[in-house]
């Protein structure tokens, strides 16, 4: 068949298709909402239609269905990809639907048992969720630490030998294995890690052709010896949280990252939206604050009660352990890093009973409202890429299951989010972290209404398990 008669055909079995499907009426329909898919560069007022979870039109004319959502006036965009997300209970799920989340990964701590760790959450929940096998708990299991999140004994401190690391493998295997969709590692959480021990694993993410997503440890030269060991092993690299691990030198160590890119190397990052961290007080990032002058405790809050720290009180709470907000970056190194394109957007949550990080409800709202509607430090349709199609791309050559998440286009995965540009913020705090963000208007979970006009159906419980098998 000559090229040019086959195209006319392509062009009459695609029109026949639409017109079959707008005389459908689906299970749902969103009418007249300004579409937004970064895939694809659409930014256009069309209309869409879902049935069996999966979307199946995208219409420049309205459309009938079961149901109908009215989204004039509001921005129809893929469901946000949170690739760094601790918080992974029904408390912190909850919280992320209202901030437009509909696919949620714990990927730089993970868990050291896979299996069991789905197990737990068959049955559905409010969004799609993934975990990674993690270094971090597979070190914790294997030196007995008592830490209830992060090492703060010899999990951090042991050294691995021979046995241990052959027990290292083949649990790293294993999660493999069971489903894992990354591998996490949290270097400056285990400082006792050697490099042979740190490039043994990458070698068996590269075996797996996962992605190694890491929390460096070191400055710039740390970040530039993991890209090294990277390169060596041929793995693909996922540099977590770089505004907090880059600090004050955010635009050199973007500019390193950017280099090994540049070289053809497989290397992506990520940031939060804050200019404060969270960590457990007990972890290796703090094993040098005896050494601290007075007014460095001051930076820091104690979540449990919202106070400043003194000497004294860092001291006695260090025994204790739990979680600590500390106050080290300025407003301009957040912009400057939102600024640089590589940068996605993942908001490194993690509430417990009510107590956490105001980045665990309101990433996505704060970069939406604050940095793209106020400030115009990017525009929308780059924030959206950040928070969509680029997390999406980051984890499916390692999970299939990604490549029909992330994007709006027929086939697709029907993981909705609908907003309000004009009014779309965070609102909550550092003392009180579980507000729900505003203005996200609708959020749509595999087909299903998670979030009905701002509010949450907690029994829709639409969301899956996300694999790499």
């Amino acid at each position: 068949m000559n090229k040019p008669l086959q195209i006319i055909i392509t062009l009459i079995l695609s029109v026949s298709l639409l017109s079959i499907a707008r005389s459908q009426s689906f299970d749902l329909v969103i009418n007249n909402g300004r579409i937004i898919d970064p895939e694809s560069d659409l930014n256009a007022v069309r209309h869409l239609g879902v049935s069996n979870g999966r979307i199946m039109v995208i219409s420049e004319s309205t459309l009938t269905g079961l149901r109908e959502i009215d989204a004039s006036d509001l921005v129809v965009a893929p469901g946000f990809i949170d690739i760094h997300a601790h918080g992974q209970t029904e408390e912190a799920y909850q919280l992320m639907v209202q901030d437009g989340v509909t696919s949620g990964f714990e990927l730089e701590i993970g868990t050291a048992h896979v299996g069991e760790w789905y197990a737990e959450r068959a049955g559905g929940q409010v969004l799609n969720y993934g975990i990674s096998i993690g270094h971090i708990p597979i070190r914790m299991a294997l030196f007995d630490d008592p830490g209830r999140f992060l090492p703060v004994a010899a999990g951090g401190s042991g050294i691995a030998g021979p046995e241990i690391m052959d027990r290292m493998e083949k649990m790293l295997r294993q999660g493999i294995a069971e489903g894992a969709v990354a591998v996490g590692f949290g270097l400056a959480y285990t400082p006792a890690a050697t490099e042979t021990e740190f490039e043994t694993m990458l070698d068996i993410v590269t075996e797996a052709n996962a992605t190694a997503h890491i929390h460096t440890r070191g400055g710039l030269n740390g970040l530039q010896q993991i890209i090294n060991s990277a390169r060596k092993t041929g793995t693909p690299l996922h540099i977590v949280h770089a505004n907090s691990s880059g600090g004050s030198s955010i635009g050199e160590f973007l500019g390193i990252i950017q280099e090994a890119r540049d070289t053809g190397q497989d290397v992506t990052t990520e940031m939060y939206p804050y200019g404060a961290s969270y960590s457990d007080i007990a972890s290796a990032l703090f094993d040098n604050w005896e050494s601290w002058e007075d007014d460095r405790f001051q930076r820091n809050m104690w979540v449990e009660t919202g106070e400043r720290l003194t000497r004294e009180s860092f001291g006695r709470y260090r025994q204790i352990g739990g979680g600590l907000i500390t106050f080290s970056r300025t407003e301009e190194q957040t912009r400057e890093a939102l600024r640089n394109p590589l940068t996605m957007i993942a908001s490194d949550g993690r509430i417990l009973d009510g107590k956490g990080h105001p980045r665990s409800s309101g990433t996505y709202a704060k970069v939406l409202g604050q940095y793209v509607r106020e400030e115009q430090v990017i525009s929308l349709i780059d924030a959206l890429r950040r928070m969509t199609i680029e997390p999406a791309r980051r984890l499916e050559k390692f999970v299939p299951a990604m490549r029909n998440k992330g994007r709006l286009r027929i086939g697709a995965d029907a993981d909705i989010t609908i907003f309000d540009p004009r009014t779309i913020i965070d609102r909550s705090t550092y003392t009180d972290p579980i507000l729900p963000s505003q203005g996200i208007q609708y959020v749509i979970v595999n087909g299903e209404v998670v979030l009905n006009e701002s509010n949450l159906n907690s029994t829709v419980r639409a969301g899956v398990a996300i694999r790499s098998n």
